[in-house]
């Protein structure tokens, strides 16, 4: 009998590796980079974040939403002002995380290409453009739909919890856009989001981390 649980137990986790998803990685040298570019610590963040979607990779859409927006949230609030020393600047996900340092439209970008790259269908994910009522100000969140009719879930960072958007009436919609249109909302600089720095030309997926197999 016992030798019967054993072996069920064996061949359990051996399955469970066979159906589990590749890992990530960033290569070597991409982190020599990171490291060149912004120091250690940065690198560290890079490694840090490899590992959160080593840890959500197998989890449901909103168990990886749930990682990819507590992980980015850690990260401090500063105007692109503060920042880039321009009023407004939108980040790759490489120098969010190589500044640690970002403001509305950052956490989105960088919340975005996460979880495109956990494989969350990107159909469910678009970046919202809306009118904060506590702050008074622009502000961009990015939303998921579970269908075309659901009501979306707001990941934000003024609000770390994931909620529907029925429940966020300090926020007011106006514009949303899917990630393949992020470059033409850019170009088109919606409301007082205007992208001021014109030497941007690298994608916003610029820290590309890759899949490799367990």
């Amino acid at each position: 009998m016992k030798k019967t649980f054993a072996l069920f137990f064996i061949t359990a986790a051996f399955a469970a590796i066979l159906v589990s998803s590749p890992e990530f990685s960033i290569a070597q040298s991409f982190l020599d980079k990171i490291e060149r570019e912004y120091g250690t610590f940065a690198k560290r963040r890079a490694l840090a974040l490899v590992q959160m979607m080593n840890d959500a990779r197998d989890l449901d859409d909103m168990g990886k939403m749930e990682k990819v927006n507590d992980f980015f949230n850690q990260t401090p609030y500063a105007s692109d002002k503060t920042t880039w020393g321009v009023s407004d600047y939108w980040a790759t996900r490489l120098e969010f995380i190589g500044k640690d340092k970002a403001d509305c439209e950052d956490y989105v970008i960088a919340k975005y290409f996460t979880l495109k790259e956990l494989g969350v269908p990107t159909s469910k994910l678009f970046m919202t453009y809306a009118k904060s009522i506590r702050y008074k100000s622009a502000h961009m969140v990015l939303t998921y739909y579970e269908t075309p009719r659901s009501i979306p879930l707001v990941m934000d960072n003024y609000n770390y919890k994931i909620l529907p958007a029925s429940v966020r009436d300090d926020l007011v919609p106006i514009y949303s856009f899917s990630g393949d249109e992020l470059f033409n909302a850019k170009q088109a600089q919606i409301g007082k989001m205007v992208p001021a720095a014109a030497r941007q030309k690298c994608p916003w997926d610029e820290l590309i981390i890759t899949r490799q197999k367990d």
